[in-house]
């Protein structure tokens, strides 16, 4: 059973989402947005180091995961996305957190079956296979989107390690 806290990013709106993976199944536990009050960077930057540490000490995850930083044609948003992403992984290290980091079209591949995916389908996905009575925040729901990416990637992972072990296991014998 691993908990995997998800975040999405972002300078004035960081989105969260919190999943529990017990074998193939995923569950709910929490999701939501850290919105900043702050008009200055580095107030805001404080403001997503504090709820993310704040959403560590509620939730206890045993995993972090991130969207990695996307070009865009403005460098100044690139620039503090970055920045964002940044004051969300450090809370995450000082927690002695794993902090893993996936694209943004690998998310919406796992969630929803296709790397060009929009805001409301994700949303959609999200809210099925999490079995939520409503649709998550659009900031939430890419939260739960990163986790639920991780959730899939680490499964992988496991069933081909599993797989080369027992490839090893039936040459030696």
């Amino acid at each position: 059973m691993t908990i995997i806290l998800g975040i999405d990013p972002g300078s004035r709106i960081t989105g969260y989402g919190v999943i529990r993976q017990n074998g193939r199944h995923l569950y709910y536990l929490g999701s939501g947005c850290i919105r900043m009050s702050e008009k200055e960077l580095p107030g805001r930057l404080k403001q997503i180091y504090a709820g993310v540490s704040e959403i560590i000490t509620q939730f206890q995850p045993d995993v972090f995961a991130i969207e990695q930083v996307f070009m865009s044609k403005n460098a100044d948003s690139a620039l503090k996305l970055g920045q964002a992403r940044g004051s969300a992984i450090v809370a995450a290290v000082n927690a002695d957190l794993e902090v893993h980091e996936y694209a943004a079209r690998l998310i919406k591949q796992a969630v929803v079956g296709t790397g060009g995916a929009d805001k409301a389908q994700v949303q959609h996905m999200v809210q099925q296979m999490l079995k939520l009575p409503a649709k998550p925040q659009a900031d939430a729901a890419d939260a739960l989107g990163v986790a639920i990416c991780h959730a899939n990637t680490n499964k992988t992972l496991v069933a081909l390690a599993g797989r080369a072990t027992s490839a090893r296991r039936g040459r030696y014998r």
